[in-house]
């Protein structure tokens, strides 16, 4: 039997959070966001109401306030240390407190505090943040309100977070939430697209550059509400001047005017992909990654998510570099004692290896396969590339993160963030940290496509020399807030910014150039823009480049020392911008009197997306039988009650966790899908049942050779639409290779059917075409052609370079 949604005292008093609401102010690439928080205390006590909530780790936090009986009450930022104690004192001495602070284990989560909430009172609180708003491969700007926050794994000697695992955990909250969201950019918006159920969208201006939405009501918190905004020409370079406030002085962070860059490099088309390199894949295999990727239809888990990609991966690498796969939870372990070269030998092996993995290796400690990792020799000529994929539940995040900063100079490291509730700072710090990308798969995505792209910067060259420079009139200077970027990668955005010194004549038009060498070329990617600053008064640009200096201060090698620490000081209470030091506190003591009897605390329960794990992959850590989670599908994921460290599950539900897979695909679906026998290695990957539903385009795909070729065999023309023997009987002349011609009509037939999902398939196709044009002799055009009537396409022979 399920428990009653959210926390409830004896008396089944239902917990004091009523109603989230939340106004979306999205302009350009920036989203500016407030929340507000309504409680009521419906006990005969005053209480104590804590909201422990997840949040970007990149968002600046810059205003907070409360309103009490009609009242309202604005937060000052403090040192945090003085702000709790002035918190304490006044709810210990019957005043009302209110407390928003960042927890000192992880940037990414947050704790708002309402203390002596009286009897039969109702009070409420805002927060206001600005945050950037990510990029995602197909163009859309991508907003993310996260509901869910999972328990963070904390390894042995690790500090706990301070709040997480003491937190009730439900299903449904006992909160709903609103949200409306005005759109602005002058490029016009295209479409807006959600995970949640949407009001039609409204435009506001006949040339579309300004509309508004809003949720459909009722809506419950219970999954991680995403916005995906398109724009019409997005990849342009761009710059946003933002004038100082008037009541700062001249000079000063917020008195001078602040400038928003951003770069889309663009490589010459002639560069080159890298052919060498140390491919490190390193994969959550702890009881989380168990869960599946959404509770939609018949999807996988993460883990199966995971193999699917790494599939994917290994067929992508060139021949002749190096590879290694990790599996890591609360011990790890590796496919090869050391990466080996890549080969059809290494490649067949490394799949075989692949189908056995499942999420069944206890908790999260990631840093012991980081540390053993970085501790092996990185290869001459072959620069080490590290892929990190985990559901981000661990709560030594700053450990983790000095360990790549401590080795960024020998390699690259690209992170993924999978499912609900992955730590952003986790996700966003690795790859910062290792100069490469980051991405987030949530809900229903595919993980495949962001990680090939990722595959294929990490194929790009590695650019050198980056530098900022500026063309400013006499008497103006631009000095930078934020850090030169430490690696750029082809299309992919960069953002920079800075303070603009002196007269600032807004008549004037300047330029910025992102500077760097790509081998032996000089490459700038150039941004031209008038001076007119914006009078926003939201000091939006201001608040970001603050968070941005705060956030460099914190990730720096001296970032606990005391000089560092007061200038984080200085920057949080100059820009009303919190940090690791600084908290928002706020003082009633407008009371008819302070109040009396006992002070009840409060914890608002959040949902946490947390692992199935049946009997047979509840890992290794205990020979006694583990408790079964319950589990309820709800939004994009699956949310359970559940909390769990290094030596324990806790369930307070006894239901088998195993679960249905979902609504059985439909006749036509069925029918639409090939089978094959197949003996080779690859298509025996994944279990029986799996392959049957398996896409052609995936079965080709594991039955691809290691320097690109396909041969004949393993059930191979029935997945072409050909008869058997055909092949064999239709080879356009004596003196072509059957692997040849075996390889250019399997090019070409995912060039006409699997086009969809070409960004996954793009680089092994690659690597098959440099093979065939290696060996295809003169009339490789002629081949192409014959393979286009025997198949009936019509694919272009510019597909293969011709």
């Amino acid at each position: 039997m399920e428990r009653p949604c959210g926390l409830l005292t004896l008396k089944n008093t239902p917990v004091p959070l009523r109603k989230i609401s939340v106004e979306l102010e999205v302009t350009g690439f920036v989203a500016d966001v407030t929340a507000s928080l309504e409680y009521r205390n419906e006990e005969t006590n005053p209480v104590e109401a804590v909201f422990v909530f997840p949040m970007d780790s990149d968002a600046a936090v810059y205003n907070f306030q409360a309103t009490v009986d009609g009242k309202r009450i604005v937060a000052e930022i403090k040192e945090k240390q003085k702000a709790k104690d002035e918190y304490d004192d006044a709810i210990s001495s019957g005043h009302q407190g209110f407390l928003l602070e960042e927890d000192a284990s992880s940037s990414d989560i947050f704790t708002c505090s309402v203390g002596n909430l009286a009897p039969g009172h109702s009070a409420s609180v805002s927060f206001s943040l600005v945050q950037e708003l990510a990029l995602e491969a197909d163009g859309a700007l991508r907003f993310a309100l996260p509901a869910v926050l999972n328990p963070r794994y904390t390894p042995a000697g690790a500090q706990a977070p301070s709040v997480t695992h003491d937190l009730p955990r439900v299903t449904e909250p006992p909160y709903t939430l609103s949200l409306g969201a005005r759109i602005h950019c002058p490029l016009g918006i295209s479409r807006v697209q959600s995970n949640c159920s949407l009001t039609a969208l409204e435009f506001l201006t006949q040339d579309k550059t300004s509309a508004k939405l809003s949720m459909t009501e009722g809506h419950r918190f219970d999954k991680d509400v995403e916005l995906l905004v398109y724009y019409d020409n997005v990849h342009k370079p761009s710059a946003i001047i933002e004038a100082g406030v008037d009541t700062a002085a001249p000079g000063t962070l917020m008195g001078d005017p602040t400038v928003m860059l951003t770069f889309y490099p663009s490589f010459p088309e002639k560069s080159s992909q890298v052919t060498s390199g140390e491919f490190i894949f390193l994969i959550d295999r702890s009881g989380s990654m168990d869960c599946r990727m959404s509770h939609c239809g018949r999807e996988t888990t993460r883990i199966q998510s995971a193999q699917d990609t790494l599939l994917l991966l290994v067929k992508s690498l060139p021949v002749g570099c190096f590879f290694n796969i990790y599996g890591f939870g609360s011990r790890f372990d590796s496919f090869f004692p050391a990466s080996v070269e890549y080969n059809q030998e290494s490649m067949k092996s490394a799949l075989e290896k692949l189908k056995g993995i499942e999420a069944d290796m206890g908790g999260t400690e990631i840093l012991q396969p980081l540390t053993a990792i970085y501790s092996r020799p990185c290869k001459p000529g072959h620069p080490r590339q590290l892929f990190v994929f985990t559901d981000g539940e661990v709560s030594n995040t700053k450990m983790v993160l000095a360990e790549v900063r401590k080795n960024a100079h020998s390699h690259r490291c690209f992170s993924f963030g999978i499912g609900q509730g992955a730590s952003t700072e986790l996700i966003k710090g690795i790859a910062k940290a290792g100069s490469g990308s980051y991405q987030f798969i949530t809900g229903e995505e595919r993980m495949q496509p962001k990680v090939l792209q990722s595959l294929k910067f990490a194929l790009q060259p590695a650019v050198t020399g980056l530098a900022i420079s500026w063309a400013l009139p006499p008497g103006l200077e631009a000095v930078l807030l934020s850090q030169t970027p430490s690696a750029v990668f082809n299309g992919q955005r960069s953002i920079i910014y800075a303070q603009l010194k002196g007269k600032v004549d807004p008549s004037l038009e300047v330029e910025a150039s992102l500077k760097y060498s790509l081998g032996d070329q000089i490459v700038q990617n150039s941004a031209k823009f008038g001076l007119q600053a914006d009078k926003t008064g939201r000091s939006t640009i201001h608040h970001l480049a603050a968070k941005t200096m705060i956030g460099s201060l914190e990730s720096g090698s001296d970032r606990d020392t005391e000089g560092v620490k007061i200038r984080i000081i200085e920057i949080s209470t100059q820009a009303n911008v919190i940090s690791s030091h600084t908290a928002f506190i706020a003082i009633n003591k407008d009371l008819n009197q302070p109040l009396q009897g006992p002070l009840t605390r409060r914890s608002i329960p959040l949902c946490s997306a947390m692992a199935i794990n049946s009997q047979r992959r509840r890992g290794k850590r205990s020979l006694e039988p583990k408790p079964n989670l319950i589990m309820k599908q709800c939004g994009l994921g699956l949310l359970a009650s559940t909390a769990m460290d290094e030596h324990t599950w806790q369930s307070d539900m006894g239901i088998d966790c195993a679960g249905e897979l979902g609504s059985e695909l439909t006749l036509e679906e069925q029918s639409a899908l090939l089978t094959t026998e197949s003996g080779s290695v690859e298509s025996d990957l994944l279990d029986e049942d799996t392959r049957q539903s398996e896409p052609p385009v995936m079965k080709l795909i594991s039955l691809q050779n290691a320097n690109g070729s396909w041969s004949l065999g393993g059930g191979l023309e029935p997945l072409l639409g050909l008869r058997p023997n055909e092949i064999g009987r239709t080879i356009p002349r004596q003196d072509i290779d059957q692997t040849l011609w075996v390889t250019v009509l399997v090019v070409i037939w995912l060039h006409a059917f699997g086009a969809d999902t070409k960004d996954e398939w793009e680089l092994l196709v690659d690597k098959s075409v440099s093979w065939i044009k290696a060996n295809a002799g003169p009339d490789l055009g002629g081949c192409v052609k014959a393979g286009n009537d025997l198949l009936k396409t019509s694919v272009d022979p510019h597909m293969f370079g011709l």
